[in-house]
């Protein structure tokens, strides 16, 4: 590692027994932070250069929440055990939110086409399934059971 400073940190967590990977990330997320505040060294900085890095990654890295919170919790580690200067407990800062995925079952030419093909006696039957949204729950039902 060219950083002595980030090497320290990687020996200090060595010794505290910490897990390889949680190193890596730890050390990336520090890094990370290094850079976004001008390779300034971070003793001297504290809270509102922290709350602009966790900012900066949810509004303009659209980061996932558990990225963010990895983040926080790296940049924490830094200041609470190695340069001891822990964070305020009240940073303000925007927190990334969880977009909801909806699934795609079929596409509208696809329902088109599958309803056209439907015998006529489940037609009905097909379109309200398919318009209530019981299609996309019997699909859930059916292999949350057999797999």
């Amino acid at each position: 590692m060219k950083s002595e400073f980030l090497s320290h940190i990687k020996e200090t967590m060595w010794t505290r027994r910490y897990a390889k990977r949680t190193i890596e990330s730890y050390l990336y997320w520090i890094k990370a932070y290094i850079i976004f505040i001008g390779k300034i060294h971070p003793n001297d900085c504290h809270d509102k250069e922290v709350e602009k890095f966790l900012s900066y990654l949810s509004n303009n890295l659209n980061l996932a929440p558990k990225s963010q919170a990895l983040a926080l919790n790296s940049v924490n580690y830094l200041y609470k055990h190695i340069l001891i200067k822990p964070l305020s407990l009240e940073l303000r800062f925007n927190k990334s939110r969880v977009t909801p995925k909806l699934p795609t079952v079929l596409t509208t030419t696809e329902v088109k086409a599958l309803l056209t093909a439907v015998n006529t006696n489940n037609l009905l039957l097909c379109q309200l399934m398919y318009g209530s949204g019981l299609l996309l729950w019997t699909y859930k039902r059916k292999y949350q059971y057999h797999n």
